[in-house]
């Protein structure tokens, strides 16, 4: 019944299918390839995406770090001005007074700049070049947006007999 040599469900198998044709063969070989090559596109993006997520992270905590140390320098230097003060004037409380006068003349002196930045941010010619500006830019997304239609809309044209 069978030969020794041969299973049983050799036996039973039905015969392989006949060779394709070469144009099916180098079709599926293509879609094969464009399937590699765009796996391979999306693992890139996927770590690319990662690296991006965690760059992120780390200047977020860089910046964290940067904005402490910043303030612990301000903190020291207030407190060396306040020991030479104390020294000058020979009292700790002259010493906090004339650091709270300088603490309350530097914050002064940013509301005036802040203040003096939103008189120009108001002036006529400042509106009139960020209207213009924004104008322009709008005009340029339009322009970007009807170009890309206006390519669409010649495809159909081309279509039309």
């Amino acid at each position: 019944m069978h030969d020794e040599g041969e299973s049983p469900r050799a036996a039973a198998a039905p015969d392989p299918a006949p060779p394709s044709s070469g144009l099916l063969a180098e079709v599926g070989q293509l879609a094969r390839a464009v399937k590699r090559l765009f796996g391979a596109q999306m693992q890139l993006l996927a770590a690319e995406l990662g690296l991006a997520r965690s760059a992120i992270s780390w200047l977020l905590l860089a910046a964290l770090a940067a904005t402490v140390a910043g303030v612990a320098l301000g903190l020291t230097l207030l407190g060396l001005v306040g020991v030479l003060l104390a020294a000058w004037f020979g009292s700790w409380i002259w010493a906090l007074l004339a650091l709270a006068l300088l603490q309350v003349l530097f914050l002064l002196g940013a509301i005036a700049l802040f203040r003096r930045c939103m008189h120009w941010m108001s002036l006529p010619v400042t509106r009139s070049e960020w209207s213009a500006m924004m104008r322009e830019t709008l005009h340029k997304a339009e322009a970007g947006d009807a170009a890309g239609r206006g390519n669409r809309r010649d495809d159909h044209q081309e279509e039309r007999p």
